[in-house]
């Protein structure tokens, strides 16, 4: 069998699930996973191997209707990728397909349709990606797929969580991607520094434990990454944690400081496994009024589009 290799990109809407999709292909946690929908914010690269094959993966931020500026970078990010690849997996979340459906309703709602569209007119090799079958009913499954059958005939389903259905949708990909040699070297998991996926780990953490506006509102700088003790097992990372009020700063850190440890805590064990070794990690917790109207700081945080 040739090989192949190629470059695919991960789109769909807010949380359907494309960073636990990226992370279950790569092996590793590269981005940021959260409940909560648009926890990506930049264009982030896993690559997916294979003996038979290698797939530079581009998980993007959601297609959504952008309200803000700092939105409609996001989205920018999207549709700029969608230029630059072999392939497109449509990441679709299953149970409101099914409850759609149920409900007697389109299958594609109109921000659906508009990715629809938006993807349709690239041309490009289309996979529909049926995510959380861990959550809905075998019999639900079907109905669902031949109404999607005329956007593609390629409809995987699977869970991302779970990790299952993953070879179908290694099989349905290896179809469309060049007979070529690997992009990059075998073993490597993400062109992504340490210090960004670090940043992503610690956002996660945030983005989980907190509520209202501030998750949305916070952002992660890696100020120092002390690699000098590294060889006898130890790193030290200074980051910070921006916010945009002074009321987001008191959530974060939590009454008497409960929540940053927690943060703190979680985020550590994580990096520790990442780079394996001990970690250090101080937290700091600062306001930057309307950082995300500041093109500094977007430029520092690669989130300039």
């Amino acid at each position: 069998m040739p090989f192949r290799s190629g470059t695919v990109a991960l789109i769909g809407r807010p949380n359907a699930g494309k960073s636990s999709l990226l992370n279950a292909l790569v092996g590793e946690r590269i981005a940021a996973v959260s409940r909560r929908p648009q926890t990506t914010r930049n264009r982030v690269l896993g690559l997916w191997n294979t003996p038979e094959m290698q797939v530079v993966v581009l998980d993007t931020p959601g297609l959504h209707d952008a309200w803000t500026a700092f939105n409609q970078r996001m989205v920018t990010v999207s549709e700029g990728v969608l230029g630059e690849v072999d392939a497109i997996c449509w990441i679709l979340d299953l149970p409101a397909l099914v409850a759609a459906l149920a409900g007697g309703e389109p299958i594609l709602d109109g921000p659906l349709s508009n990715v629809r569209d938006r993807v349709v007119a690239r041309g490009l090799p289309l996979v529909l990606v049926l995510n959380k079958t861990d959550l809905v009913p075998k019999e639900e499954l079907l109905p669902v797929m031949a109404a999607l059958a005329e956007i593609s005939p390629v409809i995987v389903p699977l869970s991302a969580k779970k990790r299952t259905g993953l070879a179908s949708l290694e099989r349905a990909v290896s179809r469309v991607l060049p007979v070529q040699p690997a992009l990059y070297p075998q073993d490597q998991l993400t062109t992504e520094t340490e210090r960004f996926i670090v940043a992503e780990l610690i956002r996660e953490r945030v983005m989980e434990h907190t509520e209202q506006e501030v998750p949305y509102a916070t952002a992660v700088e890696i100020e120092r990454f002390d690699e000098s003790s590294r060889e006898a097992g130890k790193v030290h990372i200074h980051a910070r944690i921006l916010v945009e009020k002074e009321s987001q700063k008191a959530i974060v850190i939590g009454q008497g400081g409960r929540m940053i440890k927690k943060i703190g805590t979680e985020a550590r064990q994580s990096i520790a496994g990442l780079l394996g070794c001990q970690v250090r990690l101080d937290l700091f917790v600062v306001v930057e009024r309307d950082w995300t109207r500041n093109p500094r700081l977007l430029k520092e945080l690669g989130l300039d589009g």
